[in-house]
């Protein structure tokens, strides 16, 4: 070992198709790692497919070249990423033209999440036939039902609603999907809760604690009397001030809870098969309605979903080839065509659905609407 606090070597598997290693890590880089992927340590057994290695600072050959203000920079061989997690500051390696093949990430020690971690996971995913998707999933009544869409189509939502009627958890945010279709895998990262959805299932606000019920009830409070004040005073500078930070406090009032503590651990399986597809699609309609659909038309547009959700790896990847204008990785370059052939493979012959709601998303008859649907 490195020294006694130091993890010479600490696995977590992904379902048996992407493994992860860690090399030297503090142990609040391990328990930092654990808090990405929500999962446990592991034997690995295997070969791992990404490398994440900790040191205490990175050797660099040549003169640091900053790409941006400081949210990127490159030496005479290295790409660098210099922000983390909520901007924080990092100083890590990425090997930008083995993403999606065996690669190893150097990190300084201390960083408050691996950069990329998730994006590069769903990208090796992809590479071995797995369809990453933005997606949550859940068994009910024994079938196994996928919700994909855009951000903010209702998936969260979709998922809290069946949970609430006995469903099992199987993932949110990211959901893989096996080459033949017959199995979907979920990494049970913490969820990010909005206090709207909050209001509208009360049973899920036990799972708060009692400093994130009185942050929410602050931030409430903010929001109640910036638009009060804000339309008392509406034709004033100062009410147009108000009106433009009440939307800054709506968007943080929401807690993270891991789904073990939100759902209970018994009911989070992870995995589970894949038989019913649910496109949801956010309208100005004020009702909930359902309808059938051609599993293509929710293939075609979740591989673009796809595409966007890998957004911060994609601009990475641009600042590489600026570094590097000779650098490339044909995987990355070519990701929307690739994520649509393997999730149409995926997808085809399942029981799709489009799901139109208005949005905030009114949860009990999200459920009332699609329940039918799922038999």
């Amino acid at each position: 070992m490195a020294g006694s606090s130091i993890c010479e070597q600490v696995d977590f598997d992904l379902h048996g198709f992407v493994g992860i290693r860690l090399i030297d890590a503090a142990p609040s880089d391990v328990a930092a790692v654990r808090r990405q992927l929500g999962l446990p340590a592991v034997e690995l057994g295997r070969t791992p497919d990404i490398v994440c290695r900790f040191v205490d600072r990175l050797a660099l050959h040549g003169t640091l070249r900053r790409i941006g203000r400081d949210e990127a920079g490159f030496t005479d061989d290295a790409y660098l990423i210099l922000r983390a997690r909520h901007k924080s500051r990092a100083r890590v390696q990425m090997p930008m033209a083995d993403v999606g093949s065996r690669c190893e990430i150097v990190c300084e020690r201390g960083v408050s999440a691996v950069p990329l971690l998730i994006a590069v996971i769903a990208v090796t995913a992809l590479a071995k036939g797995y369809a990453p998707l933005h997606a949550t999933a859940f068994t009910y009544d024994g079938l196994g039902v996928l919700v994909t869409g855009w951000t903010k189509g209702g998936k969260t939502e979709t998922l809290l609603a069946f949970m609430e009627h006995g469903a099992r958890y199987i993932g949110d945010e990211w959901i893989y999907v096996s080459p033949d279709g017959s199995r979907m895998f979920g990494i049970p990262e913490p969820m990010r809760i909005w206090e709207y959805q909050l209001a509208a299932i009360p049973s899920y606000r036990s799972a708060t604690s009692g400093r994130e019920r009185l942050r929410l009830a602050s931030l409430m409070t903010g929001v109640r009397a910036g638009a009060a004040a804000g339309a008392a005073t509406r034709r004033t500078p100062l009410g147009g001030l108000l009106r433009r930070g009440v939307p800054i406090l709506e968007q943080q009032t929401w807690v993270q809870i891991p789904p073990s503590r939100l759902f209970g651990p018994d009911r989070c399986d992870l995995a589970g098969p894949l038989d019913r597809v649910v496109f949801g699609q956010t309208t100005e309609d004020e009702s909930v309605t359902v309808e059938p659909v051609d599993v293509d038309y929710v293939a075609r547009r979740a591989a673009v979903s796809v595409e966007f959700e890998l957004g911060d790896l994609l601009r990475h990847y641009q600042r590489f080839r600026f570094a590097f204008p000779e650098g490339t990785n044909p995987l990355l370059d070519s990701i929307r065509t690739r994520s649509l052939e393997v999730t149409r493979n995926a997808l085809r012959g399942k029981g799709a659905f489009i799901l139109h709601h208005p949005f905030p998303s009114p949860i009990p008859s999200i459920y009332a609407e699609l329940q039918p649907c799922l038999r």
